[in-house]
């Protein structure tokens, strides 16, 4: 500001200088004029400011001619009192803006609202495109807007803010699903609405569709009937086919769609179930291979493999006729799988404890079997998944006498 206001009193102090020096030679001019004119008619008078000025007197001038000069001494002792004025003025100017600036240094400045900043913003860019500086933009409302630097880096800032809105706001949405998801059946209910609702928002953004896969998940697990299962079932598989076509490097998008084509093969004909296996497999693996450290594909792997190793001869018939070759895998590769699972967090799951026993029992190592099974009895954390794994339990540990 202390710029701009100096800039208008240089600008004032140079319109004046022009003035004065104007008025002067208009008068010296016509003064020279009137002494050819009427030789010997000028005296020699003072004024208050003790200027020495020439006069026209004497009985041969005009009196049209009188009043007029009077006038232009009037006119001339006017322009030297502004001449002391702007010569006081201009010595004044060098220590002007330090006074501002000292003025300025204890007073808050003044913020403008984001709506100002925007207005202000679109004011300098337009500026800016046409040659012009800050100072010298009109703004909408009608006055001069001036930016410092400091304001400037404010807009960029600003701006940058509103380019990165949307990618904040579904930050907190994806932070507050994945919190959800851990919590009761009602909070796994208003995580699959809340998915829902910012669907059409979101819905091109690979993390967004995992969740919402894996909400069907959650919420297929907790439902009472028949229908709302399979309606889940196949609207999560639909779902991540969607996030897998949108971004195949992501490992939770193989992940989360392997386990919604495990769970669509409880609802399907015996032709998809086994065709819905080879995508599991598949897509498992390419999860692994994209994030080799999660522990949950493996223990998922390792119940692929262990079920697998389970097929009676008359599956496997079913499954050569359909596609040539059936699925194959040994207790030994769930085993691996499972104790993967152990060695990247020990204590993952009491189902994961089961399976390991179940491994060790059919391999006949029966005291690392009832290890498992002791271990898993430790954990008691009530969950579904850990309703399932004691009624394992149940018939397992009086068959290994624990």
């Amino acid at each position: 500001m202390a710029q701009a206001d100096s800039k208008v009193l240089v600008l004032g102090a140079l319109a004046g200088v022009a003035g004065i020096s104007l008025a002067v030679v208009c008068y010296q001019g016509f003064r020279s004029r009137r002494r050819a004119s009427f030789p010997g008619f000028y005296l020699n008078r003072t004024n208050e400011q003790g200027t020495g000025v020439m006069l026209p007197d004497g009985p041969g001038l005009p009196r049209g001619h009188a009043e007029v000069l009077e006038r232009l001494e009037a006119l001339f002792q006017c322009v030297s009192e502004l001449k002391d004025e702007m010569k006081s003025l201009k010595n004044a100017l060098p220590v002007l803006q330090d006074q501002v600036r000292e003025e300025l240094r204890g007073r808050p400045l003044n913020r403008t609202t984001p709506t100002r900043r925007k207005r202000a913003a679109g004011t300098l860019t337009r500026a800016r495109a046409e040659g012009r500086s800050s100072e010298e933009a009109e703004s909408e409302g009608g006055y001069m807007t001036a930016l410092t630097d400091s304001e400037e880096d404010e807009l960029r800032d600003a701006e940058e803010g509103d380019r990165e809105q949307p990618a904040d706001k579904l930050s907190v949405l994806l932070e507050r699903i994945d919190r959800l998801h851990q919590g009761t059946e009602g909070d796994k209910k208003e995580s699959l609405n809340l998915l829902l609702e910012h669907r059409r928002e979101f819905g091109q953004n690979s993390d967004f569709l995992w969740r919402l896969v894996r909400a069907h998940c959650d919420v297929h697990d907790i439902s009472s009937t028949l229908e709302e299962k399979k309606t889940h079932a196949e609207t999560g598989k639909k779902v991540g086919e969607e996030a897998v076509s949108l971004n195949p490097t992501c490992p939770e998008c193989h992940q989360w769609y392997a386990i919604m084509c495990g769970i669509m093969a409880e609802y399907d004909t015996v032709q998809n179930k086994i065709k819905n296996g080879y995508i599991f497999k598949d897509h498992l693996d390419k999860a692994i291979e994209l994030k080799p450290q999660d522990p949950l594909s493996y223990y998922l792997l390792g119940r692929w493999c262990y079920a697998v190793a389970q097929l009676s001869w008359i599956e496997r018939k079913v499954a050569t006729t359909l596609f040539g070759e059936p699925p194959s895998s040994t207790v030994e590769d769930a085993l691996k799988n499972f104790l993967k699972v152990e060695e990247l967090n020990p204590g993952y799951s009491k189902l994961n404890y089961v399976f390991l026993a179940k491994c060790y029992k059919d391999l006949g190592q029966r005291d690392k079997a009832r290890k498992m099974c002791e271990a898993a009895c430790l954990m008691n954390a009530v969950s579904k998944e850990n309703e399932e794994a004691q009624k394992e339990l149940d018939l397992l540990c009086p068959a290994l006498g624990v």
